[in-house]
C-alpha cells in the first residue's frame, strides 16, 4: 500500500470515529435518565468491531501494532448496536474494502522469501547443497524464487557427480544438469531392469586369431587386453565398436620374425591413461586421448611381476625383482620417479591405495609378508605371519583385505584379514574355510559389505560391522577365481570358465554365460 492509499484510509477513518463519536454524545443524556435494556450481542462481534477501531486508531498514530486498549461497557453496545446497522455508503464501505485491501497486502508480505531479504543467492546455494534430489523438487515448488534456486545447474552437477554419473564432465559441458541427471537415472533404471529380467544379448570382442590373451583389465566401459604376440588393444563398448585399435609399442624387433616381440604380460587402464607391462622389463604408457603412441617408456633391469595403476590419477605401481617402483605426475604433469622401496621376497600383488593426495601409497604381499608402501615414507610391514601366505589383495581409500592361507600341525582355517591403513592394526578376521581365499573385492562393495570367492566353490558377502557372513552363495564347480560387487548385484568367475551374475538380495541368479574353457581372471563390468 502506497502513501496516497494510506493518507486516504486515515481520513476515512477519521470521519467515522468522528460520526460514532456524535452519536454517543446524542445517547449519553437519554442513557443517564433511563437504564436500557442491554441488547443481545453475537459472540465475537463486539470484540471484532473494537479490534477494528483499535487497529484504525493504530494505523492513525502511525504505530505498526496498536496496544490493545480497554473497552467500556458503552462502548460494546454502541459497537453492537452498528454492527447491526447497515453500513452508510461514504466511509464505511470504502473503509471496509481498504480494511481487506490492508489485509492482502500483509499476507503478501509474508509470501515474500526470505533468501530475497536476509540472504544472498551464494548462502541459499551453500544451504540447499546438502538436500538431495527428492527434497529439491518440493523446494522447487514452494515459489518462484526457490525454483531458481533449486534448478541451479550446480546443485544437480553435483548430485551427478555424488551418484556416479559423468563424474569426468565439468560443469560446462552440459546446459541442463537436470535434465542429464534426469536421463542417467533413467538409463541406470533401465539396465537394471533389464538385468533382473534377463534382456540383453551377449556381444563377442574381436580378437587377435593367432596370439593368445595373457590379460585384461576395464574400467568404465573401456577394455584392455595384452596378447603373446606383444599386441595391446582397447575397446570403447560405451560406443558400440568392437573394432579395437592397436597401441603401438614402438618396439625395436623385426615385426616379420615371429616371437621376437616379448609378451604383454600385465595390462591396466583408467580414464586417461593406458598401460603394458612386457615380458623384458619394459612398461608402456599410453594416453588414451592423444593417440596409440606411448608417451612415457620406463626400463626395468628384470622382469615385471606386479603392475597396478590408480583409477583416480596418473599413478603407476610396479614391481621388478625385490623392488617397487612407483611413479607419479610432478607439477608439470610428465610422470617421475615418486619413490623405491625394497622388499625382501618377490612380489605376488600389488594395489595402489586410492584418494590418497599428493604423496601416494600403495599395498604389496610377498609370500607371507604384508607391506605398506607410502611415497614420503619407509617400506612398513603391515603383516607377517611366518608360514601363511597371502592368497589374494584388495584396498579401499582406508582399509586392507587380504587372504591368508593356514598351513601346518594345527590348521586354524583359512581367513581374510582386515587392517586399517591409518592405525596399521587389523580390524576383523572373516571366514574360516577349508579352501584357499582367491579373490576379494573391498573397493567397489556397498559400505560395511565385502565379498569374496573361494576354491570351495562359494561366493561369500561378510558383514564387517558384525564380522559375520551376511551371504554364501554355491557359485562354480571347480572353484572361484575373480568376484566384484555393487549395490545389488554380484558378478562372478569360475576355473571352468562360467561367469554369472547374481542379485544378492533376492538370493537369485539371473545371468549365466559360458565364455570358454579357461579360468576367468577378471569379470570386466
Amino acid at each position: 500500500m502506497d502513501s496516497h492509499n494510506l493518507d486516504e484510509f486515515r481520513r476515512r477513518w477519521q470521519e467515522e470515529l468522528a460520526q460514532a463519536q456524535a452519536v454517543r454524545k446524542r445517547r449519553r443524556p437519554e442513557a443517564a435518565e433511563r437504564r436500557p435494556r442491554r441488547p443481545e450481542v453475537f459472540p465475537g462481534r463486539g470484540e471484532q468491531a473494537s479490534g477494528y477501531l483499535a487497529l484504525a486508531q493504530g494505523l492513525l498514530e502511525g504505530a505498526g501494532r496498536p496496544p490493545a486498549a480497554l473497552v467500556t461497557r458503552t462502548e460494546r453496545q454502541d459497537a453492537a448496536s452498528r454492527s447491526r446497522s447497515p453500513p452508510a455508503r461514504g466511509g464505511a464501505g470504502g473503509g471496509e474494502q481498504l480494511v481487506d485491501q490492508l489485509i492482502r497486502d500483509l499476507n503478501e508480505m509474508d509470501d515474500v522469501p526470505f533468501f530475497d531479504i536476509q540472504l544472498p543467492y551464494e548462502l541459499a546455494i551453500n544451504i540447499f547443497q546438502y538436500l538431495d534430489r527428492k527434497d529439491l523438487g518440493r523446494c522447487a515448488q514452494v515459489s518462484k524464487t526457490w525454483k531458481v534456486i533449486a534448478e541451479d545447474e550446480v546443485l544437480w552437477y553435483r548430485l551427478c557427480q555424488q551418484e556416479g554419473h559423468l563424474r569426468e564432465s565439468s560443469i560446462s559441458d552440459y546446459s541442463c544438469w537436470k535434465l542429464i541427471f534426469r536421463e542417467c537415472r533413467a538409463k541406470e533404471h533401465m539396465l537394471r531392469t533389464n538385468w533382473k529380467t534377463r534382456k540383453g544379448a551377449v556381444s563377442e570382442l574381436e580378437h587377435i586369431p593367432d596370439a593368445v590373451l595373457c590379460d585384461v583389465h576395464s574400467h568404465d566401459g573401456v577394455v584392455i587386453a595384452g596378447y603373446t604376440s606383444g599386441d595391446v588393444r582397447v575397446w570403447d563398448t560405451r560406443t558400440w565398436d568392437y573394432v579395437a585399435p592397436f597401441l603401438d609399442s614402438e618396439y625395436d624387433g623385426d615385426e616379420d620374425e615371429p616371437g621376437m616381440q616379448p609378451y604383454a604380460s600385465f595390462v591396466r587402464i583408467n580414464s586417461s591413461l593406458a598401460v603394458a607391462a612386457y615380458e623384458d622389463g619394459v612398461l608402456n604408457i599410453w594416453d588414451l586421448r592423444t593417440g596409440k603412441y606411448p608417451i612415457h617408456r620406463f626400463e626395468h633391469d628384470a622382469r615385471i611381476q606386479a603392475l597396478a595403476l590408480s583409477p583416480d590419477d596418473a599413478t603407476i605401481a610396479t614391481a621388478s625383482a625385490f623392488d617397487v617402483v612407483m611413479l607419479h605426475p610432478n607439477e608439470k604433469g610428465h610422470l617421475q620417479i615418486a619413490a623405491e622401496f625394497e622388499v625382501q621376497k618377490l612380489v605376488d600383488y600389488l594395489e595402489i591405495v586410492p584418494d590418497t593426495g599428493r604423496y601416494p601409497v600403495a599395498v604389496a604381499t610377498a609370500g607371507d609378508l604384508v607391506y605398506l608402501l607410502k611415497a614420503d615414507d619407509s617400506a612398513r610391514t603391515l603383516h607377517y605371519v611366518y608360514g601363511q601366505p597371502v592368497t589374494c589383495l584388495d584396498v579401499s581409500a582406508n582399509q586392507a583385505a587380504f587372504g591368508v592361507k593356514s598351513l601346518g600341525w594345527v590348521h586354524e582355517g583359512n581367513k581374510i584379514l582386515v587392517y586399517s591403513l591409518e592405525a596399521e592394526r587389523c580390524l576383523s578376521k572373516l571366514g574360516n574355510a577349508l579352501g584357499d581365499f582367491t579373490c576379494v573385492n573391498l573397493r567397489d562393495s556397498p559400505p560395511h559389505l565385502m565379498v569374496s570367492g573361494n576354491m570351495d566353490r562359494r561366493v561369500r558377502i561378510h558383514d564387517l560391522r558384525s564380522d559375520k557372513i551376511a551371504l554364501s552363495l554355491s557359485a562354480h564347480q571347480l572353484g572361484v577365481s575373480a568376484v566384484q560387487m555393487d549395490d545389488w548385484k554380484i558378478v562372478s568367475g569360475g576355473e571352468e570358465g562360467l561367469v554369472s551374475v547374481w542379485d544378492y538380495r533376492m538370493n537369485q541368479k539371473l545371468w549365466e554365460v559360458h565364455s570358454s574353457c579357461t579360468p576367468v581372471d577378471e569379470p570386466c563390468r
